[in-house]
């Protein structure tokens, strides 16, 4: 029966602009001080910002103590609930449905407007048929390069 240990997530401030410089000083830090900190992340919606992770919080706060470019730490711990949006990236295609009208975004028919006939979750594709064409031609196209049309 092995017995869950619990790590605590910290919001580190640093500098903008310097954020991986900041996660390499406190991976360099934690390894040449046998200091134990489970992961040093960043995210890059988070601007400003990276996150430690330590089973102990003050393995943490002796990590970052005097590392260049750290602005402070926010008060309190991040639970893993508030970061989790930002560390599963969701699926294109899974916001996409049949009969969408949807702007491409990418590729060779940038900037065109289409329908969707059909999507294929596995391959992250979907088959689309141009609106502005002069006749009905189904292109498959990689789903990141499709949004929803504002003007739908």
């Amino acid at each position: 029966m092995s017995e869950e240990i619990k790590s605590h997530l910290f919001a580190i401030r640093t500098t903008g602009g310097q954020e991986k410089v900041v996660m390499r000083l406190l991976e360099a830090k934690a390894n040449a001080n046998k200091i134990n900190i489970q992961s040093v992340f960043w995210v890059s919606d988070l601007k400003g910002y990276v996150v430690v992770e330590a089973v102990n919080p003050s393995d943490a706060y002796l990590a970052v103590e005097g590392v260049r470019h750290i602005r402070g730490q926010l008060r309190g711990e991040l639970s893993f609930e508030e970061i989790e949006g930002y560390l599963i990236k969701k699926s294109t295609v899974l916001t996409l449905a049949v009969d969408n009208i949807i702007e491409i975004t990418g590729g060779p028919f940038k900037g065109m407007k289409a329908t969707i006939t059909r999507i294929d979750t596995d391959k992250e594709e979907a088959t689309v048929v141009l609106l502005d064409a002069a006749y009905q031609l189904p292109v498959t196209v990689d789903a990141n390069y499709l949004k929803l049309s504002s003007g739908a």
